[in-house]
């Protein structure tokens, strides 16, 4: 399997782009906006950076992706989730190729909780159009009183879900079950109403406020390889995550995570 992955790297044409967002022009540069513009706030986050929000009511949801699309990545945001009762709604952050029978996509979603229970985020991996992987965990804080970091990590061996840098899943490519590794993927970033399945299954229905529903990113990055007509391979400097699996203490706190926080 390596030596057929090695083979199709050499042939795709990857550019390899670091993205930090400082400045709403940067924004507008690296991302389309989905949904409604004026549901998407800009302003500067105290260090130098730029925050970016998304709101959700009765008109309209929000959204942006990435104009670059990646083969092979990592990427990594600050979120801080709808407070209160948001049961129904659904943030996300999440890799997709497009919306064929066939796509590839891999998902970290939050899943919106009534007052006082706790907020899941839902992880999964699509390959070739299969998407029966998800593992949903409890979240062992509360994501909407302060900004945490969640990242994805996307190599021919693996991919690594995280919190906080600490790992709570990893999802190898093994011969007997499909894997992404041929569809360039963009970067989206939604909140939008999920009420017919986000919450106890769609028990819960979303309860609508007189002010927005309100998701707020920051220090969005992305190291990743870019699909472009102009070059052959990554350049030097992805091997930190082109070949990164993890170690026996890293695949302890998957182990964690899984005793103690699977849904």
């Amino acid at each position: 399997m390596a030596a057929r992955l090695a083979a199709r790297l050499s042939l795709l044409a990857l550019l390899a782009l670091v993205v930090v967002l400082t400045a709403k022009a940067d924004f507008d540069e690296q991302f389309e906006v989905i949904g409604d513009r004026d549901h998407i706030g800009y302003k500067d986050d105290g260090n130098g950076g730029q925050e970016f929000s998304l709101e959700l009511d009765q008109e309209s949801g929000s959204g942006f992706k990435s104009k670059a699309k990646y083969l092979f990545g990592e990427f990594s945001v600050r979120m801080k989730l709808v407070d209160g009762n948001s049961a129904g709604t659904v943030t996300s952050f999440y890799l997709t190729s497009g919306e064929s029978s066939t796509h590839d996509e891999i998902d970290i979603e939050f899943m919106g909780n009534s007052s006082g229970q706790p907020y899941v985020m839902n992880t999964n991996v699509w390959a070739s159009g299969d998407g029966k992987k998800e593992h949903q965990f409890y979240l062992w804080f509360d994501p909407s009183a302060d900004f945490h970091t969640y990242k994805i990590t996307w190599n021919p061996k693996n991919i690594i879900f995280e919190v906080d840098n600490v790992p709570v899943r990893t999802f190898k490519n093994y011969d007997d079950l499909p894997f992404p590794t041929s569809r360039p993927m963009e970067v989206h970033a939604t909140l939008w109403d999920g009420s017919y399945w986000a919450t106890q299954h769609g028990n819960v229905k979303i309860h609508w406020r007189p002010d927005p529903f309100v998701v707020s990113y920051r220090a969005y990055h992305a190291n990743g390889c870019v699909h472009s007509k102009n070059s052959s391979r990554c350049p030097d400097g992805s091997d930190a995550w082109m070949h990164r699996e993890l170690g026996e203490e890293e695949l302890r706190t998957v182990a964690w995570a899984e005793r103690n926080c699977l849904s």
